[in-house]
């Protein structure tokens, strides 16, 4: 019998899966400053994407996007501009949420991923 809760880490090697499946190249996981951390971050050709990474077992009580709030949002922002001064890019910066919803926890066969690109406006 497998673990029915959810686990962080977890969430992130699914939502890292996903990306690689979808040409992202994961350049980073779990970067971490001072004001925060950023669950992943990712690149294609035309952007580096900060991608935080909200795991539920239902959107029922509310959607994983809205555990992204202003001060979550801010606190982002700030890691990663950390991150940019720390590696120079030319790559445009995007924040991205990427939901997933796992009713058996960790043992979903087929979680439900929710990719919000540019999700902070």
């Amino acid at each position: 019998m497998g673990k029915r809760n959810l686990s962080g880490a977890w969430g992130e090697a699914l939502a890292a899966e996903y990306l690689r499946s979808h040409h992202y190249q994961i350049v980073a996981w779990g970067y971490r400053s001072r004001f925060g951390e950023v669950d992943l971050i990712a690149c294609n050709r035309k952007y580096l994407i900060f991608v935080e990474v909200k795991l539920r077992k239902s959107p029922d009580f509310a959607q994983a996007m809205e555990y992204v709030d202003r001060r979550k949002q801010d606190r982002l922002r700030t890691t990663a501009s950390v991150y940019l001064e720390e590696f120079p890019t030319n790559l445009q910066p995007r924040f991205d949420v990427i939901e997933i919803y796992a009713p058996e926890g960790t043992d979903t066969l087929h979680p439900k991923i929710n990719h919000l690109e540019d999700a902070f406006q």
